[in-house]
């Protein structure tokens, strides 16, 4: 054999003997392979269980939005986790019926006004997920439920034997026990709405809906709930003028919104029971009342010498001559001045909605800490549009008034009579005043309320709403809450959604369309094409 033959032999058995050894590493690799994707693959399962099971009980979703659309105060977040009991949330309708509503109110928008708007009702379900998973971090619970009420009749059935009100589609039902609040399908739609800032080349969407969801938990949860007559009517008559009808009803709403339960009342026909009512609204009356309706206020807050009721009182900027009710007032060292309060120097524009346009509004001070409380941004403005004065008058007997808000020391007055400066101005007015007569029995003492706001525009919707510019809400909500003894609460402020309006013409439109349907998939296939046929050819 010649010594290249046996070379060669020599390096064919080498390569004999590596086969097995190489196929061996390739078996044990690839094993090693396969275990570690199962092992993987076991603990994301693992993972995702725990995460599931972390998340049924705690929140731990992020929401990585700009404008934090997902998340939830930290008032609601608080309230939720002193819950301690359980609460039904029946949503009457399918979950995609958000979706659909988006889409609804988005070709509204752009049928309007030629501009793409996002109205993303898709948030409200994802609110919704994250009160339950709050309030089970506390000692309550929240279940959530979509029922289609049109194929599941019953469940209406079952609510209707606590509330007697009509129950429709698209609403939501709060319920704990046997008080429930429905919150109507017209009320879901105005959760989702442009802000008062919004015009129509710049819509800026805003959500109201946390504050009406948190504000209907606490109402059916509150074992103490404060019951208010809203005197509407005298005698089968309106007491209100339109404007101020429009106020009236607005401070019913944000009361009603604020966990207490109001009923209009005619002050002239239905009894004012104490037994019924804890407090008594009378807001901006155009009318005077009668001797016997004064007395009948006057018994309420006696109340056979018990008090512990309470009076709001909003006085009608246009009428000045009401003897009766002023005579009644004056008793309680009160008198509202025919005049009104025009401060030059601390003044903001503001777009009061009742009246459809932007007026000059003076801004106030908060004169008494103790019954306003504390505020959560102090440093928004507190403003008190086409505000009467209020005087504190000298009597001797038990009441004692407490000065709440004022306005600025450089103000000045002008008659609603005669237009006529009243004042010599440079200086400071009352514009809410708190009244209070007290009584002693041992260690205890009762007492009852008069609060009254000079200016009933400080109660308009658009004022009250922006609480994101104003402090009118706070203030408003801790006054009323102080002198009914409610317990404190604070005003969920409403959600600005971060976004850019784009107006469209047709054209622009159309190109869009093209791009988006013909150019970018174009533009894919042409790029699939050639890298199919750089590796056909490499």
């Amino acid at each position: 054999m010649s010594k290249e033959k046996e070379i060669k032999e020599t390096a064919v058995e080498a390569v004999e003997e590596a086969k097995p050894k190489k196929n061996l590493k390739k078996l044990k690799f690839g094993s090693m392979s396969a275990v570690t994707i199962i092992l993987v693959i076991a603990v994301v399962i693992a993972a995702n269980i725990v995460c599931g099971l972390l998340t049924d009980r705690y929140p731990m979703k992020l929401d990585l939005t700009s404008d934090n659309r997902h998340e939830i105060s930290e008032e609601t977040i608080t309230a939720l986790e002193a819950i301690d009991k359980d609460v039904e949330i029946i949503v009457t309708t399918n979950k995609d019926y958000f979706d659909s509503l988006a889409i609804n109110y988005e070709n509204m928008f752009y049928q309007y006004y030629g501009a793409i708007v996002e109205c993303p009702y898709d948030i409200i379900p994802e609110i919704l997920d994250r009160y339950s998973v709050y309030a089970e971090a506390g000692n309550g619970n929240i279940d959530i439920k979509y029922v289609n009420i049109n194929k599941n009749p019953d469940v209406v059935t079952e609510i209707n034997k606590y509330y007697n009100g009509e129950i429709t589609e698209g609403g939501i039902v709060v319920k704990c026990g046997e008080r429930v609040k429905f919150i109507s399908p017209d009320d879901v739609v105005s959760m989702i709405a442009p802000s008062q800032n919004s015009t129509q080349t710049n819509i800026t969407m805003t959500f109201a809906g946390e504050s009406v969801l948190t504000s209907a938990i606490k109402a059916v949860t509150d074992a103490n709930p404060v019951r208010a007559a809203i005197v509407s009517s005298m005698n089968g008559s309106g007491i209100f003028d339109q404007v101020h009808s429009s106020l009236a009803g607005s401070l019913m709403n944000f009361m009603s919104k604020n966990g207490y339960d109001c009923v209009e009342v005619d002050i002239g026909t239905d009894a004012l029971s104490p037994e019924d009512y804890d407090v008594v609204v009378v807001a901006a009356p155009s009318v005077d009342f009668t001797a016997d309706i004064i007395t009948k206020l006057g018994d309420f807050l006696y109340n056979d010498g018990k008090y512990e009721k309470d009076m709001i009182y909003i006085p009608n900027f246009y009428a000045t001559q009401l003897p009766n009710i002023s005579e009644f007032l004056a008793d309680w060292k009160i008198q509202i001045e025919p005049s009104v309060i025009i401060d030059d120097v601390n003044m903001v524009q503001a777009s009061i909605g009742v009246l459809g346009s932007v007026s000059y509004a003076a801004k106030v001070d908060v004169a008494d800490t103790e019954i306003t409380g504390t505020l959560a941004n102090p440093t928004l403005p507190l403003i008190a549009p086409q505000a009467r004065p209020i005087t504190v008058l000298t009597k001797n007997n038990e009441t004692v008034v407490k000065e709440v808000v004022k306005s600025g020391s450089g103000s000045r007055l002008v008659s609603l009579v005669d237009g006529n400066e009243t004042s010599e101005g440079n200086e400071s007015y009352n514009v809410i005043v708190k009244a209070r007569r007290e009584k002693a029995e041992g260690l205890n003492i009762f007492g009852s309320n008069i609060l009254v706001i000079g200016s009933p525009f400080m109660l308009d919707s658009v004022i009250l709403s922006g609480s994101n510019t104003y402090n009118n809400a706070n203030v408003i909500l801790n006054v009323i809450n102080d002198t009914t003894g409610k317990e404190a609460s604070a005003v969920i402020p409403e959600k600005v959604f971060e976004q850019y309006t784009l107006s469209l013409t047709q054209g622009s439109a159309r190109i869009i369309f093209a791009i988006v349907i013909a150019v970018i998939p174009l533009l894919i296939g042409i790029a699939g094409l050639c890298v199919l046929l750089w590796r056909k050819n490499k």
